[in-house]
């Protein structure tokens, strides 16, 4: 049986990640399911609703100071490649996913059809408002530009890595601009790669804590600090 992780990168998320872990599914055909929580630096109690959750298939990893989305993701797949993981789900800890939808990105890596699946909102974007619609068309573009490889959404936290991606992938940016940086790593290692349509889920909360205009134009200059040191 293959082994999956689930990463799940919180911070402050103590309102929601009780029912977020609730609601991941107990069972996938054809593997085992470890779910890890990287708590990254959270104040809020967080780490004491994951340990409260009394699932034991959840491993609670916690850095001591916020090191960012990017950092907590490298945190989870370092764990994954520790363990010898088949598989890696990122999967947000705002309940902004749909849990079946973990299944519909682990497909084309259990068939071999893909080493990296990024579950894209975009393909499907019903209910998703329109300013966010806007602002992830315009990250993809200026993803594409600096990297060369399209994606119709470049900022998906539920993403889908086979063993060889997990091994390939080396993360270095530790914000929200990690997202791209992931979308660069797949070409860099010329990984096979697919998209899958998934559902977002919005909330007032999870709207509240999304990505930001500012947050956007952290990200563009991140990422060209980041390409212009890498050149």
């Amino acid at each position: 049986m293959s082994r999956l992780v689930i990463v799940i990168p919180a911070y402050n998320e103590a309102r929601v990640i009780g029912e977020t872990l609730a609601r991941l599914p107990h069972a996938i055909e054809g593997v085992s399911i470890r779910v890890v929580v990287i708590d990254d630096g959270s104040s809020d109690g967080t780490s004491e609703v994951v340990r409260a959750s009394g699932d034991d298939r959840i491993i609670l990893l916690r850095h001591a100071i916020n090191r960012g989305l990017g950092g907590a993701l490298g945190t989870g797949l370092a764990y994954a490649r520790k363990i010898g993981a088949d598989f890696v789900i990122t999967f947000d800890a705002d309940g902004q996913h749909a849990p079946e939808d973990i299944a519909v990105v682990l497909g084309p890596l259990q068939s071999g059809q893909a080493d990296a699946v990024i579950g894209s909102r975009l393909l499907s974007p019903e209910g998703m408002p329109s300013h966010r619609i806007v602002g992830n068309w315009g990250l993809n573009l200026f993803t594409y530009l600096l990297f060369g490889i399209w994606t119709t959404d470049s900022q998906s936290g539920l993403r889908g890595f086979s063993r060889k991606a997990i091994d390939s992938i080396e993360l270095r940016m530790d914000r929200m601009e990690v997202s791209s940086e992931f979308i660069k790593e797949i070409r860099r290692t010329r990984l096979r790669f697919l998209e899958v349509p998934i559902r977002a889920i919005y909330s007032k909360y999870s709207l509240a804590k999304g990505q930001k205009s500012r947050n956007g134009i952290n990200i563009v200059l991140r990422l060209l600090l980041y390409r212009l040191l890498e050149d």
